[in-house]
This record gives C-alpha cells, structure tokens and sequence, in this order.
C-alpha cells in the first residue's frame, strides 16, 4: 500500500503534537517539548506561519510527518528547503513512508526554484544512512550553533 502524502491542515495541530512528542522520545529528548496546540496552531497555520508540515498516513491514520520551512542561500542566490524533521513510527518504517515524505519534499523545492534540501541529522541516527541514499551529504565542515531562551534575551536588550 503506497502512502498518502499531503500537507497538513489546521486540523491536524493535535496528531502534529502526538507525532512530535514520539519524536522526542526517539530522540532522547521528551523533557525539551513545550509546543502546544495553541503554539503549533499560530505558528504552522497562523498569519505569519513559520513552517509547514506534511503528513504521511495509511491504513487510513497518520504514520509520520515532516517540518519543513524556506531559508535562503547567499551564495546560491536562492531560496531553499530546510527539513527540521522528518518522523515516522517505528511500525512504518522501510515501506516507503520516508521515500515519499522526501520525494515530496524534493517536488516543492523544484517548484519553488529552491536550490538546496538541508537537514540536521543526530550523528547516532541510522537514518543517516537513508538520506546519504538519495545525495545527502553531511556538511563536516560546518557547526551547528544555537542561541535559545534566556540567552536570546540577553542578546537583544545587550544585558
């Protein structure tokens, strides 16, 4: 049975949250969830939305999902895909789920004359392996840097 691929709505913010929170359990981080519907509600389908998601479902209910938002490139002098995560239940996966997330993936950033897919990928995960199968490249060069919470704060007001 193929997937069904299709972009989350409004709707959906409670089997979003569901999927994120099992997605902090595999990642070792269930204590780093704050989102609630309320946050997940103004910040995917408000105003000013800040990322969109895709869902993936069969047997007739959801099975994982994907984050995505646009970022830009400087020296490509375009826009680009930036996947923030992609999840799938352990039941589903290797049946095409994540294929099909990616393919989707890969037709929005045509469309939109994106010209680069990035991701962050925990270097534990075996699904390094999967996204290095279609041409992804880990970037080992290049360090992630976070700024977050109180440390933003002081930023902004110079304390």
């Amino acid at each position: 049975m193929e997937p069904i691929i299709r972009e989350a709505t409004v709707d959906d913010v409670p089997v979003i949250l569901t999927l994120i929170r099992e997605l902090a359990e595999f990642e070792r981080l269930p204590d780093q969830v704050i989102a609630t519907e309320e946050t997940l509600r103004e910040s995917l389908f408000g105003e000013d939305a800040a990322a969109r998601v895709i869902l993936a479902e069969m047997d007739g209910g959801p099975v994982g999902f994907t984050v995505y938002f646009y970022n830009f490139s400087t020296f490509v002098g375009r826009p680009g895909v930036y996947i923030e995560d992609i999840y799938i239940r352990p039941d589903h996966r290797g049946t095409g789920v994540g294929t099909a997330m990616m393919r989707h993936c890969a037709r929005i950033a045509l469309e939109k004359k994106c010209g680069r897919i990035e991701m962050a990928v925990l270097h534990w995960n075996p699904a390094r392996s999967f996204y290095e199968r279609y041409g992804a490249e880990a970037m080992e060069d290049w360090i992630v840097y976070r700024i977050s919470g109180d440390a933003i704060r002081r930023l902004a007001t110079g304390g």
